[in-house]
Protein backbone atom coordinates (compact mmCIF):
# COMPACT_ATOMS: atom_id res chain seq x y z
CA UNK A 1 0.00 0.00 0.00
CA UNK A 2 3.02 2.49 0.61
CA UNK A 3 4.90 1.91 -2.70
CA UNK A 4 1.30 2.43 -4.47
CA UNK A 5 1.07 5.96 -2.77
CA UNK A 6 4.49 6.79 -3.70
CA UNK A 7 4.07 5.98 -7.46
CA UNK A 8 0.91 7.93 -7.27
CA UNK A 9 2.64 11.14 -5.44
CA UNK A 10 5.62 10.85 -7.90
CA UNK A 11 3.29 10.73 -10.93
CA UNK A 12 1.21 13.71 -9.35
CA UNK A 13 4.80 15.77 -8.94
CA UNK A 14 5.54 15.41 -12.54
CA UNK A 15 1.93 16.07 -14.13
CA UNK A 16 2.55 19.48 -11.50
CA UNK A 17 5.97 20.28 -12.92
CA UNK A 18 5.13 20.03 -16.13
CA UNK A 19 2.21 22.25 -15.93
CA UNK A 20 4.34 24.59 -13.98
CA UNK A 21 6.91 24.41 -17.03
CA UNK A 22 4.38 24.78 -19.42
CA UNK A 23 3.01 27.67 -17.86
CA UNK A 24 6.06 29.17 -17.12
CA UNK A 25 6.91 29.06 -20.87
CA UNK A 26 3.56 30.42 -22.20
CA UNK A 27 4.25 33.66 -19.27
CA UNK A 28 7.81 34.17 -20.86
CA UNK A 29 6.22 34.74 -24.52
CA UNK A 30 3.45 36.93 -23.09
CA UNK A 31 6.40 39.30 -21.50
CA UNK A 32 9.18 38.29 -24.23
CA UNK A 33 9.49 42.03 -26.14
CA UNK A 34 8.24 41.61 -29.94
CA UNK A 35 10.67 42.97 -32.70
CA UNK A 36 8.09 43.15 -35.03
CA UNK A 37 9.11 46.66 -37.15
CA UNK A 38 6.01 48.96 -37.59
CA UNK A 39 4.93 49.87 -40.69
CA UNK A 40 6.43 53.47 -40.77
CA UNK A 41 4.32 54.06 -44.42
CA UNK A 42 1.41 53.82 -42.82
CA UNK A 43 1.97 56.05 -40.21
CA UNK A 44 3.30 58.68 -42.34
CA UNK A 45 1.02 57.93 -45.26
CA UNK A 46 3.15 59.52 -47.85
CA UNK A 47 4.58 58.86 -50.95
CA UNK A 48 7.20 60.70 -53.57
CA UNK A 49 7.07 64.45 -52.94
CA UNK A 50 4.69 64.65 -50.54
CA UNK A 51 5.28 65.34 -46.63
CA UNK A 52 3.14 64.04 -43.59
CA UNK A 53 2.09 67.39 -41.46
CA UNK A 54 2.59 66.58 -37.56
CA UNK A 55 1.07 69.10 -35.97
CA UNK A 56 0.91 69.90 -32.12
CA UNK A 57 1.49 66.50 -31.95
CA UNK A 58 -1.61 65.08 -34.10
CA UNK A 59 -0.59 63.81 -37.47
CA UNK A 60 -2.72 66.35 -40.37
CA UNK A 61 -5.32 64.31 -42.97
CA UNK A 62 -3.61 67.35 -45.24
CA UNK A 63 0.58 66.79 -46.91
CA UNK A 64 2.53 69.03 -47.50
CA UNK A 65 5.03 69.05 -50.69
CA UNK A 66 8.74 68.99 -50.68
CA UNK A 67 10.05 70.65 -53.89
CA UNK A 68 13.11 72.81 -54.56
CA UNK A 69 15.01 71.90 -51.66
CA UNK A 70 11.89 72.91 -49.28
CA UNK A 71 8.77 72.23 -47.34
CA UNK A 72 5.60 74.07 -48.90
CA UNK A 73 2.36 73.92 -46.63
CA UNK A 74 -0.91 74.08 -48.37
CA UNK A 75 -2.36 77.68 -47.67
CA UNK A 76 -6.22 76.16 -46.75
CA UNK A 77 -4.45 74.41 -43.83
CA UNK A 78 -2.35 77.55 -43.18
CA UNK A 79 -4.66 79.81 -42.93
CA UNK A 80 -7.43 76.94 -40.88
CA UNK A 81 -4.73 75.93 -38.31
CA UNK A 82 -1.88 78.37 -38.19
CA UNK A 83 -2.49 82.26 -40.12
CA UNK A 84 -5.58 83.38 -41.38
CA UNK A 85 -3.55 86.42 -42.80
CA UNK A 86 -2.54 84.89 -45.83
CA UNK A 87 -4.76 85.63 -48.35
CA UNK A 88 -5.07 84.34 -51.90
CA UNK A 89 -6.30 86.52 -54.51
CA UNK A 90 -7.30 83.55 -57.31
CA UNK A 91 -8.17 86.34 -59.79
CA UNK A 92 -4.91 88.09 -59.75
CA UNK A 93 -2.52 84.77 -58.93
CA UNK A 94 -1.55 87.07 -56.02
CA UNK A 95 -0.34 86.42 -52.37
CA UNK A 96 -1.40 89.18 -50.08
CA UNK A 97 -0.11 89.95 -46.25
CA UNK A 98 -1.45 92.89 -44.54
CA UNK A 99 0.77 94.35 -41.72
CA UNK A 100 0.46 97.13 -39.53
CA UNK A 101 1.74 99.66 -42.13
CA UNK A 102 2.46 98.13 -45.25
CA UNK A 103 1.01 95.30 -47.65
CA UNK A 104 3.67 92.54 -48.62
CA UNK A 105 2.47 90.87 -52.17
CA UNK A 106 3.90 87.81 -53.49
CA UNK A 107 3.47 86.29 -57.31
CA UNK A 108 3.87 82.21 -58.12
CA UNK A 109 7.18 83.46 -59.42
CA UNK A 110 8.52 85.82 -56.54
CA UNK A 111 11.77 83.87 -55.10
CA UNK A 112 12.82 83.84 -51.69
CA UNK A 113 16.35 83.44 -50.43
CA UNK A 114 15.73 79.29 -50.64
CA UNK A 115 13.59 78.68 -53.50
CA UNK A 116 9.64 80.04 -54.74
CA UNK A 117 7.87 81.57 -51.98
CA UNK A 118 4.82 79.71 -53.11
CA UNK A 119 3.96 76.85 -55.46
CA UNK A 120 0.60 76.89 -57.73
CA UNK A 121 0.11 73.04 -57.77
CA UNK A 122 -3.52 71.60 -59.36
CA UNK A 123 -5.61 74.43 -58.29
CA UNK A 124 -3.98 73.85 -54.43
CA UNK A 125 -1.88 77.02 -53.50
CA UNK A 126 0.93 76.16 -51.40
CA UNK A 127 3.79 78.47 -49.13
CA UNK A 128 7.04 77.49 -48.44
CA UNK A 129 7.36 77.06 -44.58
CA UNK A 130 9.99 79.12 -44.34
CA UNK A 131 7.85 82.02 -45.60
CA UNK A 132 5.00 81.30 -43.05
CA UNK A 133 7.92 81.08 -39.98
CA UNK A 134 8.95 84.80 -41.15
CA UNK A 135 5.27 85.36 -39.93
CA UNK A 136 3.64 83.19 -37.39
CA UNK A 137 4.71 82.27 -33.83
CA UNK A 138 5.43 78.85 -34.72
CA UNK A 139 8.81 75.89 -35.00
CA UNK A 140 9.29 73.72 -37.63
CA UNK A 141 11.78 71.53 -38.08
CA UNK A 142 11.51 68.27 -41.17
CA UNK A 143 12.54 65.05 -41.56
CA UNK A 144 13.31 62.50 -43.94
CA UNK A 145 15.19 60.15 -42.10
CA UNK A 146 14.15 56.51 -42.02
CA UNK A 147 12.80 54.77 -38.94
CA UNK A 148 15.83 52.26 -38.57
CA UNK A 149 15.48 48.98 -37.16
CA UNK A 150 18.23 45.39 -37.29
CA UNK A 151 15.22 43.53 -38.32
CA UNK A 152 14.07 45.39 -40.89
CA UNK A 153 16.43 45.93 -44.54
CA UNK A 154 13.75 47.71 -46.14
CA UNK A 155 13.60 50.68 -44.12
CA UNK A 156 11.25 53.32 -45.41
CA UNK A 157 12.45 57.58 -45.37
CA UNK A 158 8.82 59.11 -44.50
CA UNK A 159 8.91 62.71 -45.55
CA UNK A 160 7.52 64.47 -42.11
CA UNK A 161 7.72 68.17 -40.76
CA UNK A 162 6.76 68.42 -37.01
CA UNK A 163 5.04 72.30 -36.24
CA UNK A 164 3.73 73.31 -33.26
CA UNK A 165 2.50 76.56 -32.00
CA UNK A 166 2.73 75.67 -28.28
CA UNK A 167 5.34 77.70 -26.24
CA UNK A 168 4.41 75.94 -22.90
CA UNK A 169 7.68 74.87 -21.12
CA UNK A 170 8.21 71.08 -22.67
CA UNK A 171 9.88 68.18 -20.14
CA UNK A 172 13.13 66.86 -21.75
CA UNK A 173 14.84 63.47 -21.19
CA UNK A 174 17.57 61.49 -22.68
CA UNK A 175 17.53 57.88 -23.46
CA UNK A 176 19.93 55.72 -21.30
CA UNK A 177 20.43 53.08 -23.46
CA UNK A 178 20.05 51.76 -26.68
CA UNK A 179 16.31 51.31 -26.70
CA UNK A 180 12.99 51.14 -29.08
CA UNK A 181 9.88 53.75 -29.72
CA UNK A 182 6.72 51.63 -30.22
CA UNK A 183 3.71 52.18 -31.61
CA UNK A 184 1.95 51.76 -28.35
CA UNK A 185 2.96 51.08 -24.47
CA UNK A 186 3.63 47.68 -24.37
CA UNK A 187 6.08 45.05 -24.92
CA UNK A 188 4.24 43.98 -27.56
CA UNK A 189 3.25 47.10 -30.22
CA UNK A 190 5.36 46.72 -33.15
CA UNK A 191 9.03 49.14 -32.78
CA UNK A 192 8.48 52.71 -34.59
CA UNK A 193 12.69 52.96 -34.76
CA UNK A 194 15.27 52.70 -32.52
CA UNK A 195 16.84 55.52 -30.21
CA UNK A 196 20.59 55.58 -28.95
CA UNK A 197 21.87 55.53 -25.42
CA UNK A 198 21.97 59.71 -25.13
CA UNK A 199 19.27 60.61 -28.03
CA UNK A 200 17.17 63.88 -27.04
CA UNK A 201 13.89 63.06 -26.31
CA UNK A 202 10.42 65.46 -25.06
CA UNK A 203 8.25 63.92 -23.06
CA UNK A 204 4.64 64.03 -24.32
CA UNK A 205 3.00 62.13 -22.11
CA UNK A 206 3.90 59.99 -19.00
CA UNK A 207 1.82 57.17 -17.66
CA UNK A 208 2.95 54.47 -15.14
CA UNK A 209 5.27 52.83 -17.06
CA UNK A 210 5.37 54.08 -20.25
CA UNK A 211 5.36 57.90 -22.11
CA UNK A 212 4.56 59.00 -25.03
CA UNK A 213 7.50 61.36 -26.61
CA UNK A 214 8.93 62.58 -30.04
CA UNK A 215 12.78 62.06 -30.22
CA UNK A 216 15.51 64.38 -31.77
CA UNK A 217 15.43 61.86 -34.76
CA UNK A 218 11.91 62.82 -35.63
CA UNK A 219 9.79 60.08 -34.33
CA UNK A 220 6.66 59.96 -31.80
CA UNK A 221 5.79 56.69 -30.30
CA UNK A 222 6.05 55.10 -26.73
CA UNK A 223 8.99 54.55 -24.35
CA UNK A 224 9.58 52.42 -21.53
CA UNK A 225 10.05 54.97 -18.54
CA UNK A 226 13.00 53.00 -16.92
CA UNK A 227 14.76 53.97 -20.60
CA UNK A 228 14.54 57.36 -20.00
CA UNK A 229 17.36 59.72 -17.83
CA UNK A 230 18.11 63.20 -16.76
CA UNK A 231 14.47 64.77 -17.02
CA UNK A 232 14.03 68.41 -16.57
CA UNK A 233 11.94 71.25 -17.72
CA UNK A 234 12.82 73.30 -20.46
CA UNK A 235 11.68 76.80 -21.28
CA UNK A 236 10.60 77.53 -24.79
CA UNK A 237 11.35 80.58 -26.17
CA UNK A 238 10.23 82.22 -28.98
CA UNK A 239 11.85 84.97 -30.79
CA UNK A 240 8.90 86.00 -32.84
CA UNK A 241 8.06 89.04 -32.67
CA UNK A 242 4.21 89.61 -33.05
CA UNK A 243 2.51 92.36 -35.23
CA UNK A 244 1.63 94.98 -33.28
CA UNK A 245 -1.66 96.89 -34.75
CA UNK A 246 -1.78 100.03 -32.82
CA UNK A 247 -5.76 101.23 -32.23
CA UNK A 248 -6.79 104.64 -32.26
CA UNK A 249 -9.35 105.45 -29.18
CA UNK A 250 -11.21 109.15 -28.71
CA UNK A 251 -11.43 110.43 -25.29
CA UNK A 252 -13.66 108.74 -22.61
CA UNK A 253 -17.41 106.77 -23.46
CA UNK A 254 -18.03 106.77 -26.91
CA UNK A 255 -21.92 108.37 -27.45
CA UNK A 256 -22.67 108.06 -31.44
CA UNK A 257 -25.88 108.80 -33.47
CA UNK A 258 -26.27 107.48 -37.05
CA UNK A 259 -27.59 110.35 -38.87
CA UNK A 260 -29.17 108.78 -42.20
CA UNK A 261 -28.81 111.30 -44.79
CA UNK A 262 -30.17 110.88 -48.32
CA UNK A 263 -29.67 113.92 -49.89
CA UNK A 264 -27.44 117.26 -50.07
CA UNK A 265 -30.48 118.61 -48.72
CA UNK A 266 -30.40 116.40 -45.29
CA UNK A 267 -27.30 117.76 -45.02
CA UNK A 268 -28.47 121.20 -44.47
CA UNK A 269 -30.58 120.17 -41.64
CA UNK A 270 -27.98 119.36 -39.08
CA UNK A 271 -28.06 122.48 -36.95
CA UNK A 272 -32.27 121.23 -37.01
CA UNK A 273 -31.40 117.72 -36.22
CA UNK A 274 -28.96 118.55 -33.22
CA UNK A 275 -30.50 121.23 -31.79
CA UNK A 276 -31.69 119.55 -28.43
CA UNK A 277 -28.85 116.79 -28.81
CA UNK A 278 -27.09 116.39 -25.73
CA UNK A 279 -24.09 114.32 -24.54
CA UNK A 280 -22.98 112.74 -27.91
CA UNK A 281 -19.43 113.31 -29.37
CA UNK A 282 -19.90 111.04 -32.70
CA UNK A 283 -22.05 111.85 -35.30
CA UNK A 284 -22.37 108.98 -38.15
CA UNK A 285 -23.98 110.41 -41.57
CA UNK A 286 -24.87 107.57 -43.99
CA UNK A 287 -22.78 109.26 -46.73
CA UNK A 288 -20.70 106.67 -48.91
CA UNK A 289 -22.44 103.64 -50.76
CA UNK A 290 -21.00 101.19 -53.30
CA UNK A 291 -22.51 101.68 -56.77
CA UNK A 292 -20.80 98.80 -58.45
CA UNK A 293 -18.55 95.99 -58.71
CA UNK A 294 -15.53 98.03 -59.75
CA UNK A 295 -14.89 99.90 -56.72
CA UNK A 296 -17.28 102.98 -56.95
CA UNK A 297 -19.26 104.70 -54.23
CA UNK A 298 -21.85 107.32 -54.03
CA UNK A 299 -20.68 110.40 -51.90
CA UNK A 300 -22.82 112.80 -50.02
CA UNK A 301 -20.08 114.31 -47.99
CA UNK A 302 -20.19 118.13 -46.87
CA UNK A 303 -17.77 120.51 -45.93
CA UNK A 304 -20.10 122.50 -44.17
CA UNK A 305 -21.53 119.94 -42.24
CA UNK A 306 -17.99 118.07 -41.02
CA UNK A 307 -17.04 122.24 -39.65
CA UNK A 308 -21.18 122.85 -37.85
CA UNK A 309 -20.16 119.26 -36.25
CA UNK A 310 -16.31 120.19 -35.29
CA UNK A 311 -17.69 123.72 -33.41
CA UNK A 312 -20.27 121.31 -32.08
CA UNK A 313 -17.57 119.34 -30.03
CA UNK A 314 -18.60 116.69 -32.25
CA UNK A 315 -16.21 113.46 -34.40
CA UNK A 316 -18.05 112.74 -37.80
CA UNK A 317 -17.24 109.01 -38.87
CA UNK A 318 -18.88 108.39 -42.28
CA UNK A 319 -20.65 105.63 -42.84
CA UNK A 320 -19.94 103.69 -45.97
CA UNK A 321 -22.87 100.59 -47.03
CA UNK A 322 -22.76 98.17 -49.53
CA UNK A 323 -26.91 98.32 -50.16
CA UNK A 324 -27.20 98.66 -53.45
CA UNK A 325 -28.92 95.61 -55.60
CA UNK A 326 -25.73 96.38 -58.09
CA UNK A 327 -23.62 95.06 -55.71
CA UNK A 328 -22.06 91.84 -55.34
CA UNK A 329 -19.80 92.18 -52.01
CA UNK A 330 -18.58 89.05 -52.57
CA UNK A 331 -16.95 89.90 -56.03
CA UNK A 332 -16.13 93.42 -55.45
CA UNK A 333 -13.87 92.28 -52.50
CA UNK A 334 -12.67 89.78 -53.85
CA UNK A 335 -10.07 91.73 -56.01
CA UNK A 336 -7.20 92.92 -54.96
CA UNK A 337 -6.61 95.56 -57.14
CA UNK A 338 -10.64 97.06 -57.11
CA UNK A 339 -10.21 97.16 -52.73
CA UNK A 340 -7.25 99.28 -53.57
CA UNK A 341 -8.87 101.91 -55.55
CA UNK A 342 -11.59 101.65 -53.59
CA UNK A 343 -9.55 102.06 -50.22
CA UNK A 344 -7.80 105.01 -51.93
CA UNK A 345 -10.60 106.75 -53.01
CA UNK A 346 -12.12 106.67 -49.33
CA UNK A 347 -9.22 108.22 -47.91
CA UNK A 348 -8.72 110.59 -49.98
CA UNK A 349 -13.08 111.71 -49.42
CA UNK A 350 -11.70 111.65 -45.76
CA UNK A 351 -9.02 113.63 -46.27
CA UNK A 352 -11.18 116.43 -48.59
CA UNK A 353 -13.67 116.89 -46.15
CA UNK A 354 -11.76 116.46 -43.12
CA UNK A 355 -13.93 113.73 -42.09
CA UNK A 356 -12.33 111.81 -38.66
CA UNK A 357 -13.20 108.20 -39.14
CA UNK A 358 -14.95 106.09 -40.97
CA UNK A 359 -17.93 103.78 -40.13
CA UNK A 360 -18.63 100.11 -42.44
CA UNK A 361 -22.21 99.08 -42.45
CA UNK A 362 -21.98 95.75 -44.46
CA UNK A 363 -25.00 93.96 -44.20
CA UNK A 364 -26.42 90.48 -45.66
CA UNK A 365 -23.01 89.37 -46.64
CA UNK A 366 -22.80 85.69 -47.96
CA UNK A 367 -20.39 83.50 -46.27
CA UNK A 368 -18.16 83.45 -49.53
CA UNK A 369 -17.51 87.34 -48.57
CA UNK A 370 -16.34 86.56 -45.03
CA UNK A 371 -12.74 85.89 -46.34
CA UNK A 372 -12.18 89.18 -48.48
CA UNK A 373 -14.27 91.21 -46.28
CA UNK A 374 -12.18 90.94 -43.16
CA UNK A 375 -9.10 91.31 -45.74
CA UNK A 376 -10.51 94.49 -47.00
CA UNK A 377 -10.85 95.72 -43.30
CA UNK A 378 -7.25 94.72 -42.64
CA UNK A 379 -5.98 96.86 -45.89
CA UNK A 380 -8.15 99.51 -45.33
CA UNK A 381 -6.75 99.66 -41.45
CA UNK A 382 -3.50 100.47 -42.36
CA UNK A 383 -3.97 104.43 -43.96
CA UNK A 384 -6.16 104.72 -41.25
CA UNK A 385 -3.44 104.05 -38.70
CA UNK A 386 -1.07 106.47 -40.20
CA UNK A 387 -3.20 109.11 -40.74
CA UNK A 388 -4.96 108.77 -38.08
CA UNK A 389 -8.35 108.02 -38.78
CA UNK A 390 -10.76 105.79 -36.86
CA UNK A 391 -11.93 102.63 -38.26
CA UNK A 392 -15.70 100.95 -36.68
CA UNK A 393 -17.61 97.99 -38.33
CA UNK A 394 -20.94 97.56 -37.60
CA UNK A 395 -21.81 93.97 -36.75
CA UNK A 396 -25.18 92.00 -35.69
CA UNK A 397 -25.07 90.53 -32.24
CA UNK A 398 -22.92 86.90 -32.58
CA UNK A 399 -24.72 84.20 -34.05
CA UNK A 400 -23.66 80.75 -35.93
CA UNK A 401 -24.58 82.29 -39.06
CA UNK A 402 -22.51 85.04 -39.13
CA UNK A 403 -19.51 84.04 -37.55
CA UNK A 404 -17.52 84.75 -40.90
CA UNK A 405 -17.99 88.58 -40.50
CA UNK A 406 -14.99 87.09 -37.80
CA UNK A 407 -15.29 89.90 -34.90
CA UNK A 408 -12.48 88.73 -33.87
CA UNK A 409 -9.88 89.70 -36.29
CA UNK A 410 -11.84 93.06 -36.25
CA UNK A 411 -11.44 93.79 -32.89
CA UNK A 412 -7.07 93.32 -33.97
CA UNK A 413 -7.49 95.77 -36.55
CA UNK A 414 -10.23 98.06 -36.12
CA UNK A 415 -10.72 100.79 -33.71
CA UNK A 416 -14.37 99.97 -32.99
CA UNK A 417 -16.41 96.78 -33.50
CA UNK A 418 -20.49 98.25 -32.93
CA UNK A 419 -22.92 95.50 -31.82
CA UNK A 420 -26.20 96.27 -33.36
CA UNK A 421 -28.77 95.40 -30.62
CA UNK A 422 -31.50 95.40 -32.65
CA UNK A 423 -34.03 93.31 -35.45
CA UNK A 424 -34.13 91.15 -32.94
CA UNK A 425 -37.65 90.38 -34.94
CA UNK A 426 -37.60 91.98 -38.12
CA UNK A 427 -39.74 92.97 -40.92
CA UNK A 428 -40.84 89.55 -43.13
CA UNK A 429 -40.22 87.40 -40.24
CA UNK A 430 -42.27 86.67 -36.68
CA UNK A 431 -43.81 89.39 -34.64
CA UNK A 432 -41.72 90.10 -31.92
CA UNK A 433 -39.71 93.11 -29.91
CA UNK A 434 -37.07 94.46 -31.87
CA UNK A 435 -34.73 94.63 -28.74
CA UNK A 436 -35.48 92.98 -25.84
CA UNK A 437 -33.07 93.52 -22.69
CA UNK A 438 -31.43 90.06 -22.71
CA UNK A 439 -30.48 90.46 -26.57
CA UNK A 440 -28.86 93.11 -25.73
CA UNK A 441 -27.28 91.65 -23.10
CA UNK A 442 -26.65 88.30 -24.56
CA UNK A 443 -24.92 90.50 -27.45
CA UNK A 444 -22.66 92.36 -25.94
CA UNK A 445 -21.53 89.42 -23.38
CA UNK A 446 -21.12 86.89 -26.77
CA UNK A 447 -18.83 89.99 -28.58
CA UNK A 448 -16.90 90.10 -25.17
CA UNK A 449 -15.23 86.60 -25.72
CA UNK A 450 -14.01 87.43 -29.05
CA UNK A 451 -13.37 91.73 -28.84
CA UNK A 452 -12.00 93.52 -25.89
CA UNK A 453 -14.07 95.20 -24.13
CA UNK A 454 -12.07 98.43 -24.66
CA UNK A 455 -13.22 98.33 -28.17
CA UNK A 456 -17.01 97.23 -27.68
CA UNK A 457 -19.86 99.51 -28.94
CA UNK A 458 -23.62 98.44 -28.31
CA UNK A 459 -25.96 100.10 -30.78
CA UNK A 460 -29.33 100.57 -29.66
CA UNK A 461 -32.76 101.28 -31.34
CA UNK A 462 -34.58 104.84 -31.04
CA UNK A 463 -37.74 102.34 -32.78
CA UNK A 464 -39.98 99.64 -32.80
CA UNK A 465 -42.35 97.76 -35.10
CA UNK A 466 -45.84 98.24 -35.15
CA UNK A 467 -47.02 94.51 -36.13
CA UNK A 468 -50.44 93.75 -38.03
CA UNK A 469 -51.55 89.98 -38.12
CA UNK A 470 -54.72 89.85 -40.62
CA UNK A 471 -55.92 87.14 -42.22
CA UNK A 472 -53.21 84.98 -41.28
CA UNK A 473 -50.38 87.16 -42.81
CA UNK A 474 -48.29 89.25 -40.42
CA UNK A 475 -46.16 92.72 -41.60
CA UNK A 476 -44.81 95.46 -39.94
CA UNK A 477 -43.69 99.00 -39.83
CA UNK A 478 -41.05 100.85 -38.34
CA UNK A 479 -42.27 103.75 -36.02
CA UNK A 480 -39.87 106.29 -34.16
CA UNK A 481 -40.43 106.27 -30.04
CA UNK A 482 -42.14 109.11 -30.60
CA UNK A 483 -44.17 108.28 -33.62
CA UNK A 484 -45.16 104.87 -31.76
CA UNK A 485 -45.93 106.34 -28.06
CA UNK A 486 -48.16 108.66 -30.17
CA UNK A 487 -49.89 105.66 -32.07
CA UNK A 488 -50.33 104.02 -28.61
CA UNK A 489 -51.94 107.51 -27.31
CA UNK A 490 -54.65 107.87 -30.11
CA UNK A 491 -55.90 104.69 -30.05
CA UNK A 492 -55.62 104.26 -26.20
CA UNK A 493 -53.82 101.19 -25.99
CA UNK A 494 -53.27 99.35 -22.70
CA UNK A 495 -50.06 98.27 -22.30
CA UNK A 496 -48.64 96.01 -19.84
CA UNK A 497 -44.82 96.24 -18.65
CA UNK A 498 -43.26 92.95 -19.46
CA UNK A 499 -39.85 92.19 -16.97
CA UNK A 500 -38.44 89.73 -18.91
CA UNK A 501 -38.33 91.58 -21.88
CA UNK A 502 -37.74 95.07 -19.76
CA UNK A 503 -40.42 96.69 -22.33
CA UNK A 504 -44.21 97.54 -22.75
CA UNK A 505 -46.29 95.64 -24.89
CA UNK A 506 -49.71 96.51 -25.91
CA UNK A 507 -52.59 95.15 -28.40
CA UNK A 508 -55.25 96.81 -30.61
CA UNK A 509 -58.21 95.12 -31.94
CA UNK A 510 -59.36 96.05 -35.37
CA UNK A 511 -62.36 96.42 -36.16
CA UNK A 512 -61.59 94.29 -39.78
CA UNK A 513 -60.40 91.60 -37.79
CA UNK A 514 -56.99 92.48 -37.86
CA UNK A 515 -54.82 92.62 -34.49
CA UNK A 516 -51.91 95.00 -33.77
CA UNK A 517 -48.96 94.25 -31.38
CA UNK A 518 -46.45 96.78 -29.78
CA UNK A 519 -43.25 96.50 -27.71
CA UNK A 520 -42.45 100.13 -27.06
CA UNK A 521 -39.36 101.59 -26.69
CA UNK A 522 -39.73 104.15 -24.24
CA UNK A 523 -37.43 105.97 -21.77
CA UNK A 524 -37.70 103.33 -19.02
CA UNK A 525 -36.95 100.18 -21.68
CA UNK A 526 -33.95 102.40 -23.62
CA UNK A 527 -32.41 103.16 -19.63
CA UNK A 528 -32.19 99.21 -18.91
CA UNK A 529 -30.11 98.58 -22.66
CA UNK A 530 -28.17 101.70 -21.78
CA UNK A 531 -27.72 100.82 -18.03
CA UNK A 532 -26.04 96.35 -19.66
CA UNK A 533 -24.31 98.62 -21.63
CA UNK A 534 -22.54 100.72 -19.18
CA UNK A 535 -22.18 97.66 -16.82
CA UNK A 536 -20.87 95.72 -19.28
CA UNK A 537 -17.12 98.14 -19.21
CA UNK A 538 -17.37 98.47 -22.84
CA UNK A 539 -16.63 101.88 -24.86
CA UNK A 540 -20.15 103.30 -25.35
CA UNK A 541 -23.24 103.37 -27.18
CA UNK A 542 -24.94 104.28 -30.53
CA UNK A 543 -27.78 105.06 -31.78
CA UNK A 544 -29.47 104.35 -34.41
CA UNK A 545 -31.02 106.95 -35.50
CA UNK A 546 -31.20 110.30 -35.35
CA UNK A 547 -34.71 111.83 -35.52
CA UNK A 548 -36.33 109.23 -34.26
CA UNK A 549 -35.85 110.15 -30.75
CA UNK A 550 -37.98 112.44 -28.42
CA UNK A 551 -35.91 115.30 -27.26
CA UNK A 552 -35.83 113.75 -23.96
CA UNK A 553 -34.23 110.81 -24.44
CA UNK A 554 -30.62 112.06 -24.14
CA UNK A 555 -30.86 112.29 -20.44
CA UNK A 556 -30.99 108.42 -20.68
CA UNK A 557 -28.48 107.43 -23.32
CA UNK A 558 -25.99 109.70 -21.94
CA UNK A 559 -26.82 110.02 -18.04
Amino acid sequence: MKKIIKLISAALFVAVLGAAVFGGAVIGRRYIPSKEAADIGELFAVEGNKVSIVWNEEIQEEQALYEEGQVYLPLDWINENLNERFYWDEGEQLLVYALPDRIVYAQPDTMGDAGHLLLVKDDNVYLSAGLVSNYTNIRAVYFDNPAIHEEKEDTIAAKRIYIDSDWNPEERAVAKKDTEIRELGGVKSPIITEVSKGTGITVLNEMEKWSYVWTDTGFMGYIRNNRLTDRHQQALQSEFEEPVYKSQAIDGRVSLVWHQVTSQEANGKFDQMFSEVEGVNVVSPTWFSLTDNQGNFSSLANREYVEKAHQKGLQVWALLDNFSADVQTEVLLSSTSTRRKLIDSLIEEVERYDIDGLNLDFESLKPEAGKHYIQFIRELSIPCREKGIILSVDNYVPAAYNEFYNRKEQGIVADYVIVMCYDEHYAGGEKGTVASLSYVQNGIEDTLESVPAEKIIGAVPFYTRLWTVKDGETTSKAMGMEAATQWVQDNHVELTWLEDVGQYYGELEGEDGSKQYIWLEDKKSLALKVDAIDQAGIAGVACWKLGFEPDDIWEVVNP
